[in-house]
């Protein structure tokens, strides 16, 4: 299984909506709370160009946020990116 990173905010729906669908499929995940590390979430606002969350990395490949994961699974392109 890959390296699964997601930068979220404790009550951002998307976010939490988000870390369902990678709980459904049983993939561990790093959960960034970018106000506990704001330093973070500059230095990937820098590489991402995002100002938003959630933002989530799989092996280091930003993948885009909530809808654009769905859009992944939905497309049956979710699974070999997180190596299921």
């Amino acid at each position: 299984m890959k390296k699964v990173t997601v930068y979220t905010t404790r009550f951002c729906p998307y976010c939490i909506k988000a870390l369902r669908l990678l709980d459904s499929k049983k993939v561990d995940y790093l959960n960034i709370n970018v106000n506990k590390e704001p330093t973070q979430f500059e230095a990937v606002k820098k590489q991402t160009g995002w100002r938003t969350v959630p933002q989530i990395f799989i092996d280091e490949q930003f993948i885009g946020g909530c809808d654009d994961m769905y859009q992944l699974d939905a497309e049956g392109k979710l699974d070999d990116l997180l190596g299921l």
